[in-house]
C-alpha cells in the first residue's frame, strides 16, 4: 500500500523495462541505481519510509525521485546538465572524430588509435588531445579497438530449412532409429610441464610452470547417441575417407541389426567425398542429415568436445600420445557412466524471425529513449 500522502507512482511496462535495464546495468552510476531501485519500489506501492529503510536513504530522498519520475519519466533520473565551462568543442569537432573513428584506417595500421585520430585530425587544422578524443568516443560508445566477428548467411538461403530440420530431429528422434551425431576432433596437443605444477591452496590460486614439451598431437572420432548422451570414441590416425567408412563400419557392427541408423554430421571432406556418398548408398540402413554450412556448432558431439577440453585437455599433463589418448579414454568411460541427453533449445524458426527483424528494422532516432519515456 502506498504512502497516505504520495499519490501511487504507476510505470508503463516500456518504462519498467527500461528502469530495470538501469538497475542491471554493468556501467550504471550507484547514485543513478538507487533513483532506479526507489521508482520500481515505488511503483509496486511500497511506502516511502520502507523504501528509504530497504535502501538506507532519506524519506525526502525517496519523495524527491518519485515526483522527478513522476513529472519527467525516465529522461527524470539523470542529471541534468550543470551550468559551467562551455564546451571547447561543439558537435561539429566531435561527428569530425566519430567520423574518423569510424573510417577505413590509415597506410600501414589496420585501427585507429586516439592518437592516430587525433593526430589526423590536427593535420586538418583540428588540434584535439587523445585524451579529448577517448572522451568524445566514449560518449558515442565508438569503440575501434574492440571487434567482433559475425558470419553472413545471405548467400545460403538453405541455412534456416536446414537447422530446422536438425532441430527437429533432436526434439522427435524417428522411431526405430538410432540418431548419432559424429564429429572428428583433430589437431589435440599432448604436452607436458617442465616441472610439477602446483595445486590451488587458501590464498593462492594454482600455479603452472610456464614452459611444455611437446610429444605430438592425437586425433579422435567421435559419435553421441542423442537420445542417452552416450560417447564412443576412437583414436584416428588420418582424417579421410577410408578412416571415417571404417568407424561408420564399426558403428554397423555394434548397433542393434533391428536399428536404423541415422547421422547428423557436419561438411567436412572426410563426410562428403565421393568414397563416403558411395558407401552410404551401399548401406540402406543409414541415413544422413548435414548440418548448413558453417553452423557445425549445431552438432551436438560439439557440445561433448567443448567439455572434454574444459575438464581435461585445456590443463591437463600429457606425457605422451599414448597417454593423451588413455586419458581421453578414462574420461569418456567416466562420461558415459552418468551420462544424459542434452536439453537443446536452439529454436531455428525463431531466430529466422529475430534475424529478420534485425534486418529489416529502421534506425532509431537519437531521441528515440527521451520520447519513448
Amino acid at each position: 500500500m502506498a504512502h497516505p500522502g504520495a499519490a501511487p507512482l504507476v510505470l508503463s511496462r516500456k518504462q519498467e523495462r527500461k528502469v530495470r535495464r538501469i538497475v542491471a546495468g554493468a556501467h550504471t552510476g550507484q547514485a543513478l541505481a538507487l533513483r532506479a531501485r526507489i521508482v520500481l519500489l515505488a511503483g509496486q506501492g511500497m511506502p516511502g519510509s520502507r523504501i528509504a529503510r530497504q535502501l538506507g536513504c532519506t524519506v525526502p530522498t525517496v519523495r524527491a525521485w518519485r515526483e522527478r519520475f513522476r513529472r519527467r519519466g525516465v529522461p527524470g533520473l539523470f542529471d541534468r546538465p550543470r551550468c559551467g565551462r562551455p564546451e571547447t568543442y561543439g558537435p561539429s569537432q566531435r561527428l569530425a572524430v566519430v567520423a574518423v573513428a569510424t573510417s577505413v584506417p590509415p597506410e600501414g595500421a589496420t585501427v585507429w588509435t586516439r592518437a592516430l585520430i587525433a593526430g589526423h585530425l590536427a593535420e586538418r587544422g583540428l588540434p584535439l588531445s587523445p585524451s579529448t578524443v577517448g572522451r568524445v568516443l566514449a560518449e558515442a560508445k565508438v569503440r575501434p579497438h574492440k571487434v567482433r566477428g559475425w558470419l553472413n548467411r545471405a548467400d545460403d538461403p538453405a541455412f534456416w530449412a536446414q537447422a530446422a530440420a536438425v532441430c527437429r530431429l533432436y526434439l522427435t528422434p524417428p522411431a526405430g532409429t538410432l540418431l548419432l551425431s559424429v564429429d572428428e576432433k583433430t589437431g589435440i596437443q599432448a604436452t607436458s610441464r617442465r616441472h610439477p605444477t602446483e595445486r590451488t591452496r587458501p590464498g593462492r590460486d594454482e600455479r603452472r610452470e610456464f614452459e611444455y614439451r611437446r610429444h605430438g598431437t592425437v586425433s579422435i572420432v567421435a559419435a553421441m547417441d542423442v537420445a542417452t548422451g552416450q560417447v564412443v570414441a576412437e583414436r584416428i590416425d588420418r582424417n579421410n575417407s577410408a578412416t571415417f567408412i571404417r568407424f561408420l563400419r564399426l558403428i554397423d557392427r555394434c548397433t542393434d541389426p533391428a536399428l536404423s541408423i541415422h547421422l547428423i554430421m557436419d561438411n567436412g571432406s572426410s563426410h562428403t567425398s565421393r568414397a563416403t556418398r558411395a558407401w552410404l548408398a551401399a548401406h540402406p540402413r543409414f541415413t544422413v542429415t548435414h548440418t548448413p554450412k558453417h553452423a557445425s556448432w549445431l552438432n551436438m558431439i560439439e557440445q561433448w568436445f567443448s567439455a572434454l577440453t574444459r575438464r581435461l585437455l585445456r590443463r591437463g599433463d600429457f606425457a605422451s600420445r599414448d597417454d593423451l589418448e588413455t586419458q581421453i579414454t578414462a574420461y569418456t568411460v567416466r562420461y558415459n557412466r552418468t551420462a544424459r541427453p542434452y536439453r537443446w533449445r536452439y529454436d531455428a524458426d525463431a531466430e529466422h524471425a529475430r534475424y529478420l527483424e534485425r534486418h529489416t528494422q529502421r534506425p532509431c532516432h537519437p531521441d528515440a529513449f527521451d520520447r519513448a519515456a
